[in-house]
C-alpha cells in the first residue's frame, strides 16, 4: 500500500512538472506591395515613343528615383545627383556644393570659384544628359518639323515647347532628331530664354555620338557641341563627357537637397 502510494505521488509530481504549453501566436508576414509604373508610351506621339523604346522605354525611367553620374573636367569632376520624382539636385565639386531643395537654389564655396547662376546652372547638365527621358515630362508639345540635313543624312525631328508657367523658362525649346533606322536620338537643338525670358530664334545644337547602358537606360557618354547657322551644322565647338552614371529605384533623403544652415 506505502508502495503505491509513493508510486502515485512521484507520478503526480511528474505530471506537475511538465511545462505548460505555450500559446501559439499567430504571426502576420506583411506582403510587400512592389509599386507597379504605368507604361505612358501611349501619351506621345508614335515617333517620340519609338525614341524612347530605343533607349529602355519611358517606364523603365519613370521606375527610377534618383540619378546620379559625373560631368567629367581636368580640375576635377563634377558629381551631380538629381531626384527623378522632384527635379530636387545636387552638385558637388572639390571647389563648391550647389543645390535646389525645390523651393530655392543655394551655392556653398569658401570663395568665389563658381560665378554663375545657381538656379540656372542646377539643372542644365541633368537635361542634356537625361535626353531623350526628360522630352516625357508634363506640360509639353510635340510638333513635327523638317528634318535635319548633316553630310548626306538625313535625321527626322519634332520641336518640343512648353506650357505657360512649366518650369523656370517655358518659352524654351528643344528640337529632337533620331535615326530613322534604329530610333536613337542624334542631335538636340534649343532655345536659352532664362535670362531674357523672351522667345529666341538662336538655336544651339548637341551631337549625341555615344551611348552606355545606365540599369537598363541608353545614355550618353559624351556630347559634342556643334556649330549651327541657318540650318547648317558645322564642325565641333566643344565636347563634355560623362563618367560613373548611376540610375537607382533608391529613393535619397531630402536633406541632401537642403540649403546648409550655415
Amino acid at each position: 500500500m506505502k508502495k503505491t502510494i509513493v508510486f502515485l505521488l512521484a507520478l503526480g509530481v511528474l505530471f506537475s512538472c511538465k511545462e505548460t504549453p505555450k500559446e501559439e501566436k499567430e504571426v502576420i508576414v506583411e506582403e510587400k506591395v512592389e509599386e507597379v509604373v504605368p507604361d505612358r508610351s501611349g501619351d506621345f506621339p508614335k515617333d517620340i515613343a519609338a525614341v524612347f523604346k530605343a533607349h529602355g522605354g519611358i517606364q523603365a525611367f519613370d521606375k527610377q528615383n534618383t540619378l546620379i553620374f559625373e560631368l567629367s573636367k581636368p580640375e576635377g569632376n563634377e558629381k551631380h545627383t538629381t531626384d527623378l520624382k522632384t527635379r530636387h539636385a545636387r552638385i558637388e565639386t572639390n571647389k563648391f556644393a550647389l543645390g535646389f531643395d525645390g523651393n530655392e537654389a543655394w551655392i556653398e564655396q569658401d570663395s568665389t570659384y563658381f560665378k554663375g547662376n545657381p538656379r540656372f546652372y542646377h539643372n542644365l547638365m541633368f537635361y542634356f544628359y537625361a535626353m531623350p527621358f526628360v522630352l516625357g515630362d508634363d506640360g509639353i508639345s510635340y510638333e513635327k518639323v523638317e528634318d535635319l540635313k548633316v553630310e548626306d543624312k538625313t535625321y527626322p525631328g519634332y520641336k518640343i515647347s512648353y506650357g505657360d508657367g512649366v518650369g523656370d523658362s517655358p518659352k524654351d525649346n528643344y528640337f529632337i532628331y533620331y535615326d530613322a533606322a534604329s530610333h536613337q536620338m542624334k542631335y538636340l537643338g534649343y532655345t536659352v530664354t532664362f535670362f531674357s525670358k523672351e522667345s529666341s530664334e538662336k538655336v544651339s545644337l548637341i551631337e549625341y555620338s555615344d551611348w552606355t547602358d545606365v540599369n537598363g537606360l541608353l545614355l550618353p557618354k559624351t556630347l559634342k557641341w556643334r556649330a549651327y547657322d541657318d540650318g547648317v551644322v558645322g564642325d565641333v565647338k566643344s565636347e563634355r563627357a560623362f563618367v560613373n552614371a548611376i540610375a537607382s529605384e533608391e529613393k535619397l533623403d531630402t536633406s541632401l537637397f537642403s540649403k546648409p544652415k550655415e
